[in-house]
């Protein structure tokens, strides 16, 4: 198949495009580079693709929020699915510029709907969050949970993308799938969040900021079990069949958490980030941030009863594996790995 994969150079981008390309598929990839955080990163990704792809590989630098330049760059190829994966992410950031997500998460997933419709694609694959359940205090966050009060502008987006993919399927019956990711982390993750942080600041004896006193919980996610919940969901798309499905549609739109469904406390993961390091953490402790959510915790049975999709990396695991990974790309990279 040929599977065009927004965001490819982005860390969840990159680890889904390498699997299909090892599996033997063609990928498409679009990113547009954007200096979110340092582009010598993704351009690193990139390269890696290149490195395995054998030919099947090609990137399109082009900012898919603009249907013009999505329909230019896509004129001549052929496209069987899509795995939409290409976004502006972060919950703090979108407190400080929240056009940059309307742009890409709300028109920019509009496009990639009406790229889905007029090639009348198999299955279109896309990418929610586990920041829709907002403050929701049910434990763990089910697909059929109310996600009704968004705490942050980057979840009203999320949830707006699910809403207008439901739109999609029950207008034009194109098969979709939107996946609520939960704090995902690992080899060639992203500067921004919490693992790459904190190791970056414990290597080079830095404080680090600890919110909400360090009582938070986080359902941690290796990318392998990531990129494994992803393949799972693109290659068994929703059947058009009236019947109800996770997330409650009953048209061809179905909605999984992909998640460790387990629980960590954020002192655990500075801890383990210190192990591995071979060296101690300052830790400075702060309130809760705007927009952040106390804990989170995903309810995978949907995912799991579907497909047998189950997580295998732990913590324990997956922490000392990015810091091996981390401090082997800062040796190679020494003047770009910073976020």
């Amino acid at each position: 198949m040929t599977i065009l994969v927004t965001g490819a150079a982005g860390f969840i981008g990159m680890g889904v495009a390498r699997h299909l390309l090892e599996r033997g598929d063609t990928v498409i990839g679009i990113d547009d580079f954007n200096a979110y955080y340092p582009v010598e990163l993704k351009r690193a990704r990139v390269a890696e693709l290149d490195r395995i792809a054998s030919g099947r590989f090609t990137m399109k630098q082009v900012d898919f929020a603009n249907h013009e330049a999505l329909d230019r760059a896509l004129e001549n190829e052929s496209v069987d699915r899509i795995i939409h994966l290409g976004a502006q992410p972060g919950v703090r950031y979108s407190i400080e510029n929240p056009r940059a997500y309307a742009q890409s998460n709300l028109i920019g997933h509009l496009n990639l709907l009406e790229c889905a419709r007029q090639r009348r694609v198999g299955h279109m694959v896309y990418a929610s969050s586990s920041s829709v359940y907002g403050g929701n205090e049910k434990l763990p966050f089910g697909v059929d949970d109310r996600v009704d009060h968004p705490v942050s502008l980057y979840a009203a987006t999320k949830k707006a993308d699910e809403l207008m993919s439901e739109a999609y399927a029950g207008l034009y019956r194109i098969p979709l799938t939107g996946l609520r990711f939960f704090t995902v982390y690992g080899p060639w993750g992203r500067p921004d969040m919490a693992v790459w942080g904190f190791t970056e600041a414990v290597l080079a004896d830095v404080p680090i900021k600890v919110f909400n006193h360090g009582d938070m919980l986080r359902d941690f996610t290796y990318i392998d079990d990531i990129v494994a919940g992803v393949a799972a969901a693109l290659d068994h798309p929703p059947h058009d069949d009236g019947e109800a499905k996770p997330g409650g549609s009953r048209t061809p739109h179905t909605i999984y958490n992909i998640g460790n469904n387990r629980p960590e406390r954020l002192e655990h993961l500075i801890d383990l980030i210190e192990q591995a390091c071979g060296r101690k953490a300052i830790r400075e402790y702060h309130p809760m941030q705007a927009g952040d959510v106390p804990a989170t915790y995903a309810d995978i049975s949907a995912i799991h009863a579907d497909f047998g999709f189950a997580p295998r990396i732990s913590l324990d695991v997956g922490v000392p594996r990015f810091v091996e990974w981390y401090r082997d790309y800062r040796e190679r990279r020494p003047a770009t790995a910073s976020a």
